[in-house]
């Protein structure tokens, strides 16, 4: 059964970005979390409770957030294939 998509998280209601805050990084709504600390925290294997442990400001909604901020500037990045 796919995933349940009626909640997506559309990430403009939670991230935003100002030149006067984080030298203009994306970051969470009225925070200085940054979507790069988040995401890159994810990659480094922890968890959404582990980040809401060590920042609680953020919540599993600005975590999605900042995943689907990263999915689209993936997908509009313009990439050079590697060779092996």
């Amino acid at each position: 059964m796919p995933p349940d998509t009626t909640h997506v998280t559309h990430w403009e209601d939670r991230i935003t970005t100002n030149p006067a805050v984080m030298v203009g990084k994306p970051v969470v709504r009225n925070t200085r979390i940054t979507v790069e600390l988040v995401v890159e925290r994810l990659a480094a294997g922890w968890s959404i409770a582990d980040l809401m442990e060590s920042y609680p400001k953020l919540t599993p909604e600005d975590v999605r957030a900042c995943l689907a901020y990263a999915a689209e500037a993936v997908e509009y990045y313009r990439t050079t294939p590697l060779h092996a």
